[in-house]
């Protein structure tokens, strides 16, 4: 099915400007970093780099997966960068970031699935930057879960976050690497070994999916325990990319936000320009801007 062409006025944002975003850009550009803003063509960096944040992008920019919604390259990717912590650090430290948000393409090939170099990265941070506070956006860690959670330990406290992007009916449309139930028990295992920190994950509207499904989906969330949500609009990345099935009206993510609050998620953001890393430093989401 082919989607809409032309953007309704919601969606439509100016680009980036002025001495903040030109600065972001110089500093990511010295020292060498990706972020998931350039990677995945995220509507939201010229707002977010004109406020000087962005979401950094460790372990490379070839993702091992090849989901359809995302526009983040795919193949072999290289051996971790063992500078990178340092690198990440001296950016946080330029940027006086507050709030530090780390994500990371899928990295399918490293026995723990890149875990280890995000504890890496978050321990020289904080040795370097000691009120730096973090959030991650990690893969589903397919094959070493357990691992995973195990190597991450050392580096709490975070907030653990991991989208499961889409409704079970679509994964195999949008999401053929991944896996709905998987993504779920990653969560699950997350709360339970850390009960005490937050845990977060992210839906995108816009590709076909039925008001039931999104209700079944916040339901299984809340489940298995998951404190925060970020529910925003699918935007074609790429000319490979998905196309847009329908481009949900503002009034439906209030809506959406108002149901996510009452189910008991106590951190809540939707908009059509939210992604599970805008404005995640908010502690408060009825502040949002």
């Amino acid at each position: 099915m082919s989607g809409p062409r032309r953007l309704p006025p919601w969606l439509k944002r100016r680009l980036g400007a002025g001495d903040t975003f030109q600065q972001t850009s110089a500093t990511l550009e010295s020292l060498g970093l990706e972020t998931i803003c350039t990677n995945a063509n995220c509507p939201n960096r010229g707002d977010c780099w004109s406020r000087g944040t962005a979401t950094v992008l460790i372990l490379g920019n070839i993702c091992t997966r090849n989901c359809r919604f995302c526009s983040v390259g795919h193949g072999k990717p290289e051996s971790p960068n063992p500078d990178e912590p340092k690198k990440v650090a001296e950016m946080a430290r330029r940027m006086a970031l507050k709030y530090l948000v780390i994500t990371s393409v899928d990295r399918d090939d490293l026995p723990d699935g890149g875990s280890g170099h995000f504890r890496n990265v978050i321990l020289y941070c904080r040795r370097e930057l000691p009120q730096l506070q973090f959030e991650l956006l990690v893969p589903d860690f397919r094959g070493c879960p357990d691992l995973a959670i195990e190597s991450l330990t050392p580096a709490a406290p975070f907030v653990f976050g991991h989208n499961v992007e889409t409704v079970p009916s679509l994964y195999e449309k949008a999401r053929p690497g991944g896996d709905y139930h998987r993504s779920l028990e990653l969560l699950r295992m997350a709360k339970a070994t850390w009960p005490h920190l937050d845990t977060k994950s992210s839906l995108m509207l816009g590709l076909g999916e039925r008001d039931d499904e999104i209700q079944a989906v916040l339901k299984d969330l809340r489940a298995v325990g998951c404190d925060r949500l970020a529910i925003g609009q699918y935007l074609r990345p790429s000319k490979e990319s998905l196309e847009v099935v329908e481009y949900i009206p503002p009034e439906k993510f209030d809506a959406w936000a108002d149901i996510a609050q009452h189910m008991g998620f106590r951190w809540v953001m939707a908009s059509p320009f939210t992604r599970s890393s805008y404005h995640a430093e908010l502690q408060d989401t009825d502040k949002e801007p």
